[in-house]
């Protein structure tokens, strides 16, 4: 079965969800990331996915002192992504607690990036976010898409070493209208390392089809939650 990983995503400190990625289109949460981080580890998630939005859009890296209270206050493990570009960058987020730090942008402009990194740091800790866009990979906090296909890409980290990608179909993430599932499927066809599918769980029934999915190994779940939409209780127990 497929792990679920809550998402926690951050700006300026705050728990916040965006719709297909524009910052123009921010909902604000919560001021209190460990509130949330602790509420989805009771609730059952495997592991936390945080992203920090204030990075992934300037480059620099504003919410590591939430990661590091997030991850000295639960027990499960933490991923976080977002303007990882510099090994520096990898390091300070594994030294605020950090499992797995997610390599996105860079990973497109430089392979050689990835094979370094995972030279340094291991493939358990390495992951590369592919997002892509009608099958293209989108990149600089989605705001340009590249001419190279996700499957292309996700071959090439894959043989990089990068022991996860996490692939996320920006049409529908934040959009609460479902995942694009034959586009994660075409992933999960390409390459044989960790897939995580992102974007677009609408309800309960997403999960279970997502689950469905032959060689998925992880199921990211944001707005949904935080609407109400759906209880990630429900999911985690398999009903």
């Amino acid at each position: 079965m497929a792990l679920l990983y809550p998402a926690i995503d951050l700006m300026g400190g705050q728990v916040v969800r965006l719709r297909q990625g524009l910052a123009v289109e921010k909902t604000v949460y919560g001021e209190d990331p460990v509130e949330f981080a602790l509420r989805w580890e009771k609730a059952g998630g495997d592991w936390l996915h945080i992203v920090d939005l204030d990075a992934a859009f300037t480059g620099e890296q504003k919410n590591l002192e939430a990661l590091r209270r997030i991850t000295n206050a639960v027990k499960i493990p933490c991923e976080i992504g977002g303007g990882i570009r510099t090994e520096a960058a990898i390091e300070r987020a594994l030294d605020a607690g950090a499992a797995r730090v997610i390599i996105g942008t860079k990973a497109i402009e430089s392979i050689g990036f990835v094979e370094e990194s995972v030279r340094r740091f291991g493939s358990e800790a390495v992951a590369v976010g592919i997002d892509a866009k009608n099958g293209m990979v989108a990149l600089h906090g989605w705001v340009k898409t590249s001419e190279q296909t996700a499957e292309d890409l996700a071959r090439a980290v894959e043989g990089a070493g990068a022991g996860t990608i996490i692939y996320t179909d920006i049409a529908t993430d934040g959009m609460l209208q479902g995942p694009n599932f034959a586009e994660t499927e075409r992933i999960l066809r390409a390459v044989r390392c960790n897939v995580i599918a992102s974007g677009g769980v609408s309800n309960a029934e997403d999960v279970r089809k997502l689950d469905a999915l032959p060689g998925l190994h992880g199921i990211i779940i944001g707005r949904a939650l935080y609407e109400g939409a759906l209880q990630l209780e429900e999911v985690a127990r398999r009903v």
